[in-house]
């Protein structure tokens, strides 16, 4: 039989296990009621931070207001969590100007064991939106964006100093004018880290970097480097950038401004920069442009803007010269592309171009001592005429220093008859021209010559002109007929325009020069040869042999006189 225990071998342990079981319950039950509580609480906290945060954010801001529709405050895990948050412009308020769909602020607990307090942000699909209209009431806008409030607006947000950055999937979308043609900036990724230099503080750029994105739909970028965020009196930066296939295309609306219409085309560039209160140079490596047409459009309603422009492009040229910051271009290549003018101020519009262009550049420099830059060009001329050039160009205190070789070989006529009949009255139904030309800038002195050729010129055609007037049919016999007379033993016509002047202007922009000869030399060589050829006696042979193109080695003419006047053509009478 079992014993049964007695009462005072049971009641002592079962009283003492019942107390301390009941205390344990009473204390947890305690704590999951206030910590329930306390979540209760902190919902009806949410809302009135809410409102406090977006009101001192748009406290802070000029000219932009901040909504928050959301927002949760977690003192578990010392976050704050804002959702959809918007950015209007308040002059123009649709589009948003951002969308943020998520941003958390938090702890950056890995520093926290290192006993610093700061922040990591985390953006989650934020999204960008500018078009034509905000962007200009941005320029106009007499605040620097320095001083509208941005960082003491973001500083609202934690009260923790932002001492890391992780951007995932951001969007930036510009629309111009035409909605449907946005030029965009997809799946950007950016992480920044030890913004507040709380790590190596001896170091130059104490604060890694990383950014990459799509651009333009088919376009990669990257960008890595490090930085010192903090440093005064501005952020320094060092970094390397790769940019591949980006479509160029894609910006036809904007680049339409200036008078330019572009098709095709894709470029990539790589190099490094660097920007501090001691040191700023940008390097790029390597400039690279395929298969791109592209026109410059001059028309007659365009054209005081298209001077005040040029005004623009050489102010920005000799600032560029004159910058602190080293600039340097080591390699561009132009490949498989069309380049053209197109002037529809002249009646007819005609367009002159260079088909298969290929175009290299090399050491191209804002700096003295660093060596010539060197430039080739090859193509087709109306995409007929075989065409080469070749320049050096040398660095000099005066101002622009540089020789210029140009040869077109073989173009048919035919190609520039809407030229012919703008500027000259006529046209041709055959012949080839031909051109051969050397400048040197030196010192401020011109010197020089373009010298046209035409080979088996027609003018009048009895059948293609069958349909002009009688003065018209008229006009182009007698220039057939000057060309004739002015024919050498090898049924050529050719002239001479020579160059030579002083530039009388010490902050002349090369680029400037190499324009006003093209515009003063290279295209109105096309008509002397007709009218204004020297008026050599047929079958002169010393005449015809000074009339031959020049050996390509040939060298410029040592420098001229320098006359006082400006830059001029001269022709033979």
């Amino acid at each position: 039989m079992t014993r049964s225990p007695s009462p005072h071998e049971t009641a002592p342990r079962t009283g003492v296990k019942g107390f301390f079981r009941r205390r344990w319950v009473r204390v947890i039950g305690g704590i999951v009621l206030a910590f329930a509580v306390f979540t209760v609480a902190l919902l009806f906290v949410d809302e009135p931070l809410r409102r406090q945060m977006e009101r001192r954010m748009n406290d802070k801001l000029q000219g932009y207001q901040v909504e928050i529709p959301r927002l949760h405050l977690s003192l578990l895990g010392g976050s704050i969590t804002l959702r959809d948050l918007k950015v209007r412009q308040v002059a123009n308020p649709e589009p948003p100007i951002l969308l943020l769909p998520y941003l958390k602020a938090s702890v950056q607990w890995r520093e926290l064991l290192s006993g610093r307090l700061v922040a990591d942000f985390r953006l989650e699909r934020p999204q960008v939106h500018i078009n034509l209209i905000q962007l200009q009431q941005e320029q106009a806008n007499p605040t620097p964006v320095k001083d509208q409030g941005w960082q003491d607006a973001v500083e609202q947000i934690y009260p923790l100093k932002i001492n890391l950055v992780r951007i995932h999937d951001a969007h930036v979308v510009y629309i111009d004018k035409d909605p449907k043609n946005p030029l965009t900036l997809s799946h950007l990724e950016l992480v920044a880290n030890n913004i507040r230099n709380i790590h190596s503080a001896d170091r130059d750029y104490p604060s890694p970097f990383h950014a990459s994105g799509v651009v333009f739909d088919t376009g990669r970028a990257s960008v890595d480097g490090h930085a010192d965020f903090l440093a005064k009196p501005i952020p320094s930066v060092q970094t390397a950038f790769r940019v591949e296939n980006v479509p160029m295309a894609a910006a036809r609306a904007v680049i339409a401004r200036a008078n330019l219409d572009l098709r095709g085309g894709t470029f990539g560039v790589n190099g490094d920069l660097e920007y501090s209160p001691k040191v700023k140079t940008a390097r790029v490596a390597n400039l690279t442009v395929r298969d791109l047409h592209l026109d410059y459009i001059h028309t007659a309603a365009t054209a005081s803007a298209e001077a005040a422009r040029k005004d623009q492009v050489v102010s920005a040229a000799k600032q560029a010269s004159k910058s602190e910051i080293a600039l340097s271009l080591e390699e561009l290549e132009v490949s498989r592309s069309t380049l053209g003018f197109v002037n529809r101020a002249a009646k007819p519009n005609y367009r002159v171009y260079m088909a298969d262009t290929r175009i290299s550049l090399h050491n191209v420099t804002n700096q003295n001592g660093l060596g010539p830059a060197r430039g080739q060009l090859s193509g087709r001329f109306m995409g007929s005429g075989p065409a080469r050039g070749k320049a050096v160009f040398h660095p000099g205190k005066a101002g622009p220093n540089f020789d210029l070789d140009l040869q077109v070989e073989g173009t048919s006529l035919e190609t520039l008859n809407d030229m012919l009949r703008a500027h000259g009255g006529f046209d041709v139904s055959k012949g080839t021209f031909s051109v051969y030309s050397q400048v040197r800038v030196q010192d401020q002195q011109l010197s020089g010559y373009v010298k046209p050729f035409f080979k088996d010129v027609n003018v009048y055609d009895r059948q293609m002109d069958k349909d002009k007037s009688f003065f018209r049919r008229l006009y182009e016999r007698l220039v057939g007929l000057a060309a004739r007379i002015l024919e050498n033993r090898r049924d050529e016509v050719a002239t001479k325009v020579e160059l030579r002047g002083s530039l009388n202007d010490p902050n002349s922009n090369i680029w400037q020069v190499i324009g006003r000869l093209l515009q003063n030399a290279f295209i109105r060589a096309l008509l002397p040869g007709f009218d204004r050829g020297a008026p050599a006696p047929a079958g002169d042979p010393k005449k015809a042999e000074k009339d031959q193109p020049p050996p390509k080695k040939q060298k410029p003419a040592e420098k001229p006189e320098a006359p006082k006047a400006k830059p001029k053509v001269e022709a033979p009478a």
